[in-house]
């Protein structure tokens, strides 16, 4: 199935999708850059319903177009569009694309929501132009805010929320920094905020055995340092410079860090250092997307070239 798209991007860089399909109950639900949401029959590729979110809504395309990840609760469809009259977070209905509940005056991001138990209660976690919301995922009730915004305007929050027990972080850039929450009957208290330390511009960390590992930095400035970072005090590990930027990818007791340049490099998960047990040049810049990893294949792309690289057995 395809439709056009009108969106250009204003900065020249790809037009775009931004979001990650999300596959739930035989149908596959897309948002495109241009905010357009889709429903297809997984089987056959039928469109069952679409959606125009910025006519019907007025969602914000903001700097690089719409790139929330559709998360799919029951019979909802959740999304941040950052919309007009109350929809800056909405759920749709999964079978007929019809609105069921609409919350937040806050903009969107370039985050996508995720799914956590909190003190007992399933809570739809979004870090949105202005900071954490926790939504009710089956009602839309806001349960609680903590604001997080970098003070200059040519901004974006894009990291992924992380959730431990309960604790989230929520990181991004531009001289604002990080932050770790503990959540305490729908109350935020402040463990630890600090710039300087782990300070995500797009790519969301990895957490294991309570240690935080992902690129801090701006990628469109330089500097970016791959770091360990001890998540319930903020404290750096170590630090190794010279990657610029990428993406971190947990599997086990192992990190895959791909960067931007195309290099692919392994490496144990360990606070006492980076030590690399082996690394590749897959392609050439610019990589941004994500990887995955399948049946110890990982699939990666650039703008022009998709690569699959054997890691394991």
């Amino acid at each position: 199935y395809k439709y056009a798209s009108d969106f250009r991007d204003p900065f020249g860089k790809d037009d775009g999708p931004r979001g990650t399909p999300a596959i739930a109950n035989g149908h596959v639900y897309t948002m495109g850059a241009s905010g357009i949401v889709v429903a297809t029959d997984l089987k056959s590729g039928k469109a069952l319903w679409r959606l125009d979110t910025r006519a019907q809504y007025g969602a914000d395309i903001g700097f690089f177009g719409l790139a929330c990840s559709p998360l799919v609760h029951g019979k909802n469809l959740l999304l941040n569009i950052g919309g007009k009259n109350g929809t800056g977070i909405i759920a749709i209905d999964t079978s007929s694309g019809k609105l069921r509940w609409r919350t937040s005056a806050d903009n969107t991001s370039y985050s996508s929501p995720v799914l956590a138990k909190l003190g007992g209660t399933t809570q739809a976690l979004f870090f949105t132009r202005d900071g954490l919301e926790s939504i009710e995922p089956a009602t839309g009730k806001s349960l609680y805010k903590f604001p997080w915004r970098p003070a200059i305007n040519a901004s974006v929050n894009a990291a992924t929320p992380l959730v431990s027990g309960n604790l989230v972080f929520i990181s991004t850039s531009y001289s604002k920094g990080a932050a770790l929450l503990a959540i305490n009957q729908n109350k935020t208290e402040t463990v630890w905020s600090r710039d300087g330390v782990m300070s995500n511009q797009y790519a969301t960390c990895v957490l294991h055995d309570g240690h935080l590992y992902g690129f801090h930095g701006r990628a469109d400035i330089g500097g970016c340092e791959l770091r360990c970072v001890e998540l319930k005090t903020g404290k750096m590990k170590w630090t190794h410079p010279g990657l610029r930027a990428g993406t971190v990818t947990l599997v086990g007791k192992e990190l895959l860090v791909l960067t931007e340049r195309g290099e692919l490099l392994r490496a144990p998960a360990q606070p006492g250092a980076f030590r690399p047990t082996a690394r590749a040049q897959l392609m050439g810049a610019t990589v941004r997307a994500y990887p995955a990893l399948a049946n110890a294949r990982l699939y990666a792309r650039n703008g022009r070239q998709l690569v699959c690289a054997q890691v394991g057995e």
